[in-house]
């Protein structure tokens, strides 16, 4: 499944989501899903990723904030037109959960600003139609 976003931002988040069926354990309520996520400048100016916001959710409600320095260790600067792509992971107790959140960049200019990440699903295959 692929999402994306961008209203009133000039970067724009794209996810692509995965079941990781060898590393989970449906037996023990553990779930684990990887993401790929594509961050894309719009803007005239460089852009550099500062830290990253996530809210998860599960099929039984229960919420879990996400919140650090950058992604992946990295804090990349993304200049006008570029791309910058990482996969990461998310391991939930139920077979189907939601993501959503924001990244906060700075542009060359030193004002700071939200790119948002709209709500994805997390689901193993064949579970929703």
């Amino acid at each position: 499944m692929t999402t994306s976003s961008n209203i009133g931002s000039p970067v724009k988040v794209s996810v692509e989501t995965f079941y990781v069926e060898g590393q989970s354990q449906p037996e023990l309520e553990k779930y684990v899903f990887a993401y790929s996520v594509t961050i894309k400048n719009h803007s005239l100016c460089s852009a550099k990723l500062l830290s990253r916001y996530w809210l998860i959710t599960d099929a039984n409600g229960k919420e879990v904030e996400v919140e650090g320095e950058g992604v992946v260790g990295e804090m990349p600067d993304i200049g006008p037109g570029e791309s910058y792509k990482y996969t990461s992971g998310a391991i939930l107790d139920t077979p189907v959960g939601t993501m959503q959140g924001h990244y906060t960049l700075r542009n060359e200019f030193g004002s700071e600003f939200q790119a948002p990440i709209n709500v994805f699903r997390l689901a193993c295959p064949n579970i929703l139609h």
